[in-house]
């Protein structure tokens, strides 16, 4: 499997999780897992940011935007399956 396969299989099944039409979904990383016959990779995608301040010159300066990136770790085996979503920690 390519990454672009890797991509494709995660985004099908993780676009459902964000409201955007266009949510700049990312793959960040990938490693395949000889034992586990899996691929484990992590994606991104943008959320709505729903702890923002009202938007002013100061809030854009201290990081403060209308949306956030959500990163996502996921397994998918050898037939293209996804078998795992988890919570990914940096």
């Amino acid at each position: 499997m390519n990454l672009k396969e890797l991509y494709q299989i995660a985004k099908n099944e993780l676009e459902v999780l964000s409201p955007f039409e266009k949510a700049d979904f990312r793959l960040e990383q990938a490693e395949y897992n000889k034992d586990e016959k899996a691929w484990e990779i992590v994606v991104s995608y943008l959320v709505e940011n729903t702890n923002k301040p009202v938007l002013s010159p100061i809030g854009l300066i201290s990081g403060s935007y209308p949306y956030h990136r959500i990163y996502k770790r996921v397994k998918i085996d050898d037939n293209k399956q996804m078998i795992g979503f988890y919570i990914y920690e940096k």
